[in-house]
């Protein structure tokens, strides 16, 4: 008995064991139609929390960038949630899905990218641009603004030499801050060896990138042996990570591409990667009392033009520190995370400054506040403000269906700043 049934054709064996064919292929596209369906749900109801003001350009392009980066943020938890991949892995992977792949150079053992233009240079040695990208701390990588670093290094004929610091919450700070000021010195030394003039090399960042370059700018003004820093070019720069009750925090706490919530989020994967102090550092609890009075003279609202209070800003007030969240985050209220609360005396050194903010970006008002103190100390500062735009617009400066003429208006007057230097 057992030979013959084991000579029975395999659909007579298998079929009682398993389950049809077309059974699973049913039970497969109901998956992913609950999967599509979750993504869409998630995508909608995201969307319809967040805030597009009347002000904003082009708001339906805006719409379908922040559905497509909701989209990758949802995907990533539910691969998180199978223990597949990480969310932040996975947003990684989908960020850089369509950038070029190339081997980088090394800068101390750092990844760097080099863009040089393609004539030679009429007037002598070029300036150099080293640039930091943006994301968060968290996302970003050489090829993520490789359109940004040729668009400059061809017209403001500059070499750009783009870093790639170490990520966190895998490298916590002060990683990305080491790594910068690495590369920087490095090639404050070795300039002339790629046609670089290194008495006019300038840092320059965007959003996060931004912080690094401001706090590198500090701590390389006051170093000794080494070729000063030209300029500093700081595009929506984060600067301070006490206060998230400024104006444009409140103002802006729900429009694309940067909520208050999510600002808050990388500031703490940057330092501990651990989120679960976020509501007391929304509420200002890590803040140490000593240091309050402080701060306040230099984050006061009292800074800021009165039009930039009128569109629903409500002055708050701080809850007491928390003694546990202070000796766990108050580094973020030093000037390593912090550079607008640096000291008078390290601002005096810095050199001449380029900052960009938007209206429509919670980080406005850091920049703001930041152009202020660097003007009481009587350093030269260039300010561009997009009356219209949001943060991250300087990503998409180019493009015919992505691409937003605020964007360009930003990308093209740092080009001036930097051929007037």
């Amino acid at each position: 008995r057992a030979s013959a049934a084991a000579a029975l054709p395999p659909s007579e064996t298998s079929a009682p064991m398993g389950f049809p064919p077309a059974l699973l292929a049913l039970l497969g596209a109901a998956g992913l139609a609950a999967l599509i369906l979750l993504v869409l749900g998630s995508i909608y109801f995201e969307a319809t929390n967040s805030e597009l003001p009347a002000g904003l350009e082009q708001p339906a392009r805006l719409r379908v960038i922040h559905a497509c980066r909701i989209g990758a943020a949802v995907l990533g938890r539910i691969l998180e949630n199978l223990h597949l991949c990480s969310q932040i892995q996975f947003v990684r992977f989908v960020r850089n899905a369509w950038t070029r792949r190339r081997d980088p150079a090394a800068f101390e053992g750092i990844p760097v990218r080099l863009y040089l233009p393609k004539a030679p240079s009429a007037a002598g040695p070029r300036k150099g641009i080293v640039y930091f990208h943006a994301g968060g701390w968290l996302f970003g990588s050489l090829g993520s603004q490789e359109h940004l670093c040729c668009y400059l290094a061809r017209e403001s004929d500059s070499v750009v030499v783009s870093v790639a610091y170490r990520l966190a919450p895998e490298h916590k700070h002060p990683a990305q801050l080491k790594d910068c000021l690495a590369a920087s010195t490095h090639f404050l030394k070795v300039a002339e060896d790629y046609g670089v003039d290194s008495s006019r090399v300038i840092l320059a960042g965007n959003e996060a990138g931004a912080n690094l370059a401001a706090r590198a700018c500090q701590i390389l003004a006051s170093r000794p042996g080494l070729a000063k820093v030209h300029a500093q070019i700081l595009l929506c720069p984060v600067l301070q990570a006490v206060d998230f009750n400024l104006p444009s925090y409140q103002q802006n706490r729900a429009v694309p591409l940067l909520f208050r919530e999510r600002a808050a989020f990388y500031l703490l994967q940057r330092l501990t990667g651990d989120a679960s102090c976020l509501g007391d550092i929304l509420e200002g609890s890590h803040v140490p009392m000593k240091l309050r009075a402080q701060y306040r003279k230099w984050l006061s609202v009292d800074h800021l033009q009165k039009e930039f209070k009128a569109r629903g800003y409500k002055p708050t007030s701080c809850l007491s520190s928390k003694e546990d969240v202070c000796e766990a985050l108050g580094s973020l209220a030093l000037p390593e995370c912090s550079p607008l609360l640096a000291e008078e005396a390290v601002l005096s050194l810095l050199p001449k400054t380029f900052i960009l903010t938007c209206e429509y970006d919670v980080l406005r008002d850091d920049g703001l506040l930041y152009k202020k103190r660097l003007q009481d100390q009587r350093v030269p500062v260039t300010w561009c403000h997009l009356a219209n735009g949001f943060h991250g617009i300087i990503e998409f400066f180019e493009g015919s269906w992505l691409g937003f003429p605020s964007g360009k208006k930003g990308v093209d007057d740092i080009v001036s700043f930097i051929k007037g230097l």
